[in-house]
């Protein structure tokens, strides 16, 4: 077993040197195969097809599955970052460009510290009838608020994530939005909601800390790339 098997500590992010017109090119390279998955999950809740016919796509599916496992890295996708200070954490389930749950959301960093993106979730996003599973909006909430406290310039983990569920939150097109409300010491309060036109669904506030452990780490990193949160490197 490894040292970072055992002690549970993510290994170190890793680094490329690939500008704009290279990370363009990487996420063309992967899109057209995670939209098609993503595509066939949603087909795969609300198909009617007969068990035939179910039977033969499940078998052309793992003939297509296989040819992928022929070439594929040993555990997660991991987070990269580049020269440029941009961070490509592609197999992210919310905003992954290579991951198909995600739904996928397309945060935007405002000027004043708004974190908000608009999305659409579909049935594969389900919980109550026709409405959004809760831990959804909660994944949602959680990346948008760590966002904006990254954007504040106290990036951290989730330590705490508190939600009020002021009505059913449906299907179809939302709006999620965040923002840091104040910093004490390593830690960062954030708050934040998602909604759809008719308003408010869920309300969340949240405590995002750097682990002690991940300090210095980050400090390194942060000087090795330049790297200015405030300008919210995902990509």
């Amino acid at each position: 077993m490894s040292a970072t098997t055992a002690d549970k500590t993510p290994p170190p992010p890793r680094f490329v040197d690939l500008d704009d017109a290279g990370i363009e090119a990487e996420r063309q390279r992967y899109a057209a195969l995670t939209e098609a998955v993503r595509d066939l999950i949603d087909a795969t809740v609300r198909t009617t097809a007969d068990a035939a016919e179910l039977d033969d796509v499940a078998a052309a599916i793992r003939a297509q599955t296989a040819r992928l496992r022929a070439e594929q890295i040993d555990g997660p996708l991991g987070v990269t970052w580049t020269a440029q200070g941009k961070r490509m954490g592609w197999g992210n389930a919310v905003v992954g460009h290579r991951n198909p749950i995600a739904p996928p959301v397309r945060l935007v960093a405002e000027p004043d510290g708004t974190v908000w993106a608009e999305f659409t979730l579909g049935a594969a996003y389900e919980g109550p009838n026709h409405l959004t599973h809760g831990g959804v909006s909660a994944l949602i909430l959680d990346q948008a608020l760590g966002a904006a406290a990254e954007v504040a310039g106290a990036p951290g983990m989730t330590g705490t994530l508190t939600l009020r569920y002021l009505r059913g939150t449906p299907l179809g097109r939302l709006r999620v939005q965040a923002k840091a409300t104040r910093t004490e010491g390593v830690k960062t309060f954030v708050s934040g909601t998602i909604g759809d036109e008719d308003g408010v669904c869920v309300q969340a506030e949240g405590i995002f800390i750097l682990p002690a452990q991940l300090r210095e780490r980050y400090a390194e990193h942060a000087a090795l790339i330049g790297y200015d949160p405030h300008s919210y490197p995902e990509t």
